[in-house]
């Protein structure tokens, strides 16, 4: 895989890619596609996966790997964390 994260909307965008799209990330992670489709969308993963109930950063980043594409899950939570609203 050659295509560069400048060329996507976030890094998230681009790590899902990596591991095969929408599709194959929704499968491997157990959940649908339009969940991941929301994740794109805000460009952050959820807030379970901060809270330790989730691993889908493994996941995805297992999935790159599988496909050439190699970064730690720990980048991609840190790329891809909940933005904090103002107070």
């Amino acid at each position: 895989m050659n295509k560069s994260i400048e060329n996507f909307e976030s890094a998230l965008a681009w790590a899902i890619d990596a591991a095969g799209g929408p599709v194959l990330v929704a499968k491997s992670c157990g959940i649908s596609r339009q969940s991941v489709d929301k994740w794109v969308a805000k460009g952050q993963l959820p807030r379970t996966e901060y809270t330790g109930e989730t691993n889908y950063a493994f996941l995805i980043s297992l999935g790159a790997a599988d496909r050439g594409c190699v970064f730690s899950h720990d980048w991609l939570l840190a790329q891809a964390a909940p933005k904090k609203a103002a107070a």
